[in-house]
């Protein structure tokens, strides 16, 4: 039965954003007997670049970045294949077509944007093309390409809009430098790039980048991967240095200048760590910004509805009750990449999405648990992890009362082209006593992102050291060496192994 349609709202529900988490939820809406209207505008980014409907993760994140690693791991197959018995005409010769790669991602990408246009207009979801406000806490303003304005009243409301890449507020950034917003549809080869920004976003575009056969150089103002396990994070850096990726640490971008040849000069700071600043430049084709996201709040015109931000105003994210995803506006919800201290991640945003939808129509005393949410890195030697870090899990129960299991392995299919494993590497951060229950699982490796989902969902069901060592592998894979961990650090053994089959 269809929820009563009273105080003469037009929809049940209305969705401002039409991302993987807005989406989400308005579909599960419509299957629970709710009328919803979902709005979605992208707003060109400073260099031009615009795209259609599904968010972030279809048309500039998750996709794209996937496609383009995997550009960048067939690259490297190439040349591991002559060790294996392929004759290849002239190895050397081979080069890669950056107009082909952007013409399939976004032929890719097209395709995704239709068929999610039609899968909404199949569920009975209706799709406005328009720039979303508040005109007050229960109508949303739609403004629409020709900037006539439409009007919805809406029972609730949910805020679904994300966010978008920040520019430092430097001479030329806007003006000269790009973002994870253009680079999958880059006009142009990159060329020599520099990355500014550490994050994943940064590390995973120079690993691609560098992959693909391009000059790249990361500036790295403090730590990478913030916010990642900090050993880890380092050995991301340093299998991205072996591959070639120079990085500038302790470094910040002055000011980009264009040069009458068309390429980008770049002034820069670096500190050392006596405090010294010293000043230097260096000229490139591309400089692509990955200094972190803002939340694209600021046009919805929030005070109309009442809506506050997190921290009193001062943030440009939402904060929301742990139950239900509320705002302070009691039918006001938000969901995904705008929420206050929350991951950034495109399954999150879904997750959450359908529990908002179900709890509002469907009856569910279901709540999102934000706990042990795993995630990969897709870097050239990609990292896994799920749980606690290891500093998170020294901070909560001492360093006396976790045990750290490590290992390195060698991947089978290393040997034969004789790649390198000195960063091939994982562990297992475990309370000290009982069964020593697993609070987090960190990988470095192939394929961390299929090896770390399985253990995830072990890891929620309070997965510990006694059952991992009880665990048989699967061999040879790299996943199997979770299960071979014995060495802790607390030994002191070496944790380099002998053998892959004893």
């Amino acid at each position: 039965m269809a929820p009563l349609n009273q105080e003469n709202y037009e929809y049940d529900l209305v969705v401002i954003g039409g991302g993987s988490g807005g989406l989400a939820c308005a579909k599960q809406a419509v299957q629970l007997g709710a009328k919803v209207a979902v709005l979605d505008f992208v707003k060109p980014s400073p260099r031009g670049t615009k795209w259609g409907l599904g968010g972030t993760c279809v048309n500039v994140g998750c996709i794209p970045k996937k496609l383009m690693h995997q550009a960048s791991l067939l690259g490297e197959a190439i040349h591991d294949s002559q060790p294996y018995g392929w004759q290849l005409p002239d190895p050397a010769a081979i080069r890669h077509d950056w107009a082909t790669l952007t013409e399939s991602v976004q032929n890719h990408i097209k395709s995704v944007n239709w068929v999610t246009r039609v899968d909404l207009r199949d569920q009975k979801v209706e799709y406005v093309n328009g720039l979303g406000y508040f005109k007050d806490d229960h109508t949303v303003v739609a403004v629409m390409k020709n900037q006539t304005e439409r009007e919805l009243r809406a029972k609730h409301v949910v805020i679904a809009v994300g966010g978008r890449p920040r520019y430092p507020d430097i001479p030329g950034a806007a003006e000269y430098g790009i973002t994870s917003d253009d680079i999958f549809s880059l006009p142009q080869a990159p060329g020599r790039t520099l990355l500014v920004g550490a994050g994943y976003i940064g590390l995973e575009c120079a690993g691609f980048l560098k992959g693909l056969g391009y000059d790249v150089s990361v500036m790295v103002r403090s730590i990478l991967l913030r916010g990642f396990d900090q050993q880890m994070a380092t050995m991301v850096g340093d299998s991205m240095v072996e591959k070639g990726i120079r990085f500038h640490h302790r470094s910040r971008p002055l000011a980009v200048e264009k040069q009458p040849d068309g390429r980008l000069l770049v002034r820069y700071e670096t500190v050392d760590e006596a405090g010294t600043a010293t000043n230097g430049e260096d000229v490139f084709d591309t400089v692509l910004f990955a200094i972190g996201r803002q939340a694209e709040t600021g046009t919805l015109k929030l005070a109309n509805a009442g809506v506050v931000t997190a921290e009193g105003g001062k943030s440009d994210k939402l904060e929301v009750d742990e139950t239900d995803h509320r705002t302070n506006v009691p039918h006001i919800y938000a969901v995904g990449d705008v929420l206050y201290r929350k991951p950034e991640l495109t399954p999150v945003a879904i997750h959450a999405g359908r529990i908002i939808a179900r709890r509002l129509f469907g009856g569910s005393e279901e709540r999102m648990d934000y706990a042990d949410v795993a995630t990969t890195v897709f870097t050239p030697l990609e990292y896994g992890c799920v749980g606690l870090s290891e500093e998170a899990a020294e901070a909560a129960h001492g360093k006396d009362g976790i045990e750290v299991y490590h290992a390195y392995y060698k991947p089978t299919e290393f040997f034969v082209p004789q790649r390198s494993v000195r960063y091939c590497y994982l562990k297992a951060v475990a309370l000290r006593e009982g069964n020593q229950r697993v609070l987090g699982l960190h990988f470095l490796g192939p394929a961390a992102g299929e090896v770390i989902q399985g253990f995830a969902a072990a890891l929620k069901c309070g997965l510990t050291m006694q059952v991992l060592r009880n665990t048989v592998g699967i061999h040879p894979t790299v996943a199997e060496e979770f299960t071979r961990l014995a060495i802790t650090k607390r030994s002191g053994l070496d944790p380099t192994p002998a053998t892959c089959c004893s």
